[in-house]
């Protein structure tokens, strides 16, 4: 199974390619899509369909995992990432892939063990898991590689759902 993990965020996206057969993973893939705040949004929604895109035709995925925001008080910022998220998800309509979504705990859970650990934790699992020499310069990608390596760890237990499954409507 082949899986591009995406940390969603208009500024930054982080990519990340997992491809995990068995109980090992390997990493395939780690980028960073880029857009700068003086751009016009049509323009970094844009840049972000066409990077997720890009990498949806060149590593093949079986399926796009994301990780689920949670703004309480940041309202600006869900807004931006929601242009963002609806890029990723016109691409995956696009070639037809399913997209799930996991929330930080979950992803927290799925490779520590621990709902409430830190991000220097989640990283470093990242990295063992994956036999990584190093941990990726950016945070963004390592929580894309984390996002990828949650959903294999879920859908090796049957217990992956979709990201817009009807029951969230």
């Amino acid at each position: 199974m082949i899986v591009l993990g995406i940390d969603p965020g208009i500024t930054n996206m982080g990519l990340g390619v997992v491809e995990h057969a068995g109980k090992t993973s390997k990493m395939i893939h780690a980028g960073l899509l880029k857009t700068s705040h003086g751009n016009p949004a049509p323009e970094r929604i844009g840049i972000i369909y066409a990077g997720v895109l890009e990498a949806v035709s060149q590593y093949e995925p079986s399926a796009i995992a994301v990780e689920e925001q949670f703004f309480y008080r940041q309202n600006e910022l869900a807004y931006k990432v929601g242009w963002a998220m609806g890029a990723v998800l016109v691409a995956a309509a696009q070639k037809k892939l399913p997209v799930y979504g996991y929330g930080p705990m979950k992803v927290k859970q799925a490779l520590v063990g621990y709902g409430h650990a830190d991000k220097a934790q989640v990283a470093f699992m990242v990295r063992a898991v994956l036999g990584l020499k190093q941990t990726p310069k950016s945070s963004h990608m390592a929580d894309a590689l984390a996002i990828a390596l949650t959903h294999c760890f879920f859908a090796g237990q049957g217990a992956a759902r979709g990201l817009l499954d009807s029951a969230q409507l």
